[in-house]
């Protein structure tokens, strides 16, 4: 969203239009060129060509088209033909753990496969004019951005070639019963209509001590102080919650607190960001070996992948 579009689309900014055409317009290419250039900055850090890449998991809740974003995306980055590719829509919030739980599960099964996972959202199809009426609107414009993110995935690493630095060890998803309208997107002529229930942070309140240990369970972890926390920053009450729930030490929810100030609630993308400055933390001495990646979103569903530190 710019100053710009608005100009291009006046449309756009009065009420009750019908703008789905145009937004799609807009965002339809716009994913696909923000996703293209996250890849190529995550190959050329993989130090591999990518003609090695055999499987692509393309994320977006931004685009409507067939073919999808992932055709385009393999086009544009010239990978082969023949390259296995999943395209994931309007997954929302916890679109990026899900790519994440999907591409381990295509690297674990098909030996020597190098998965590349590519999110990418803009908010331009929720966009909605300023309204009196609707104070909540200027929360959702103030918390939500636009980005993309990448990231190769494989299992079996060549040694000297590349460089991993978390392992994806058990992932699960679920659904919370009852709740699917808790987080409630309707797709409109004027776009998306998102609405979010005043009741979601304690709905993952509730919930989110046992998920979490089922998780650990696997790796017979038992205090959630011994581990590093990724988790998706939908807003500052969710992360509050958790950490009081948990009773985490303070700084624990770091890299998800400071990925929220800087580039704000980006759907999919933002777990990929968060791991991103976790990356940089798990390379100082003395850090923790575990961790857990966390995403909610509409379901409710909870995502969640017990990782470890490489």
């Amino acid at each position: 969203m710019s100053r710009e579009i608005l100009d291009q689309y006046p449309e756009l900014t009065t009420e009750g239009s019908p703008t789905i055409k145009q937004r799609l317009e807009i965002a339809n290419p716009a994913v696909v060129e923000m996703a293209k250039e996250a890849s190529l900055a995550c190959i050329k850090e993989w130090g591999r060509p990518a003609d090695d890449i055999t499987h692509v998991v393309y994320v977006s809740s931004s685009e409507i088209r067939l073919p999808g974003g992932d055709l385009y995306l393999a086009t544009e980055l010239g990978l082969r033909s023949d390259v296995g590719r999943v395209m994931l829509y309007f997954l929302g919030c916890y679109g990026g753990v899900t790519g994440l739980r999907v591409a381990k599960d295509i690297a674990e099964n098909n030996p020597g496969s190098r998965v590349l996972l590519a999110t990418s959202e803009t908010t331009i199809l929720g966009f909605r004019p300023p309204s009196k009426a609707r104070p909540y609107d200027l929360v959702g414009a103030a918390l939500f951005g636009d980005g993309a993110a990448a990231v190769i995935i494989g299992a079996d690493p060549i040694i000297g070639t590349e460089s991993p630095f978390m392992e994806l060890n058990y992932a699960v998803q679920q659904f919370l019963p009852g709740t699917n309208n808790v987080i409630d997107g309707r797709l409109s002529e004027e776009g998306i209509n998102f609405r979010l229930g005043r009741d979601l942070p304690q709905k993952i309140e509730d919930n989110i001590e046992a998920f979490c240990k089922k998780l650990m369970a696997k790796a017979g972890l038992g205090d959630f102080n011994d581990l590093f926390w990724a988790v998706h920053p939908g807003g500052p009450a969710i992360l509050n919650r958790l950490e009081s729930t948990l009773k985490l030490k303070p700084g624990k929810l770091e890299c998800s607190r400071r990925t929220l100030m800087d580039f704000g609630n980006v759907s999919s993308n933002t777990i990929l960001y968060v791991m991103e400055y976790m990356r940089e933390e798990l390379q100082k001495e003395g850090g923790e070996e575990w961790g857990l990646a966390l995403a909610f979103g509409p379901g409710i569903t909870f995502e969640g992948i017990l990782v470890r530190s490489l």
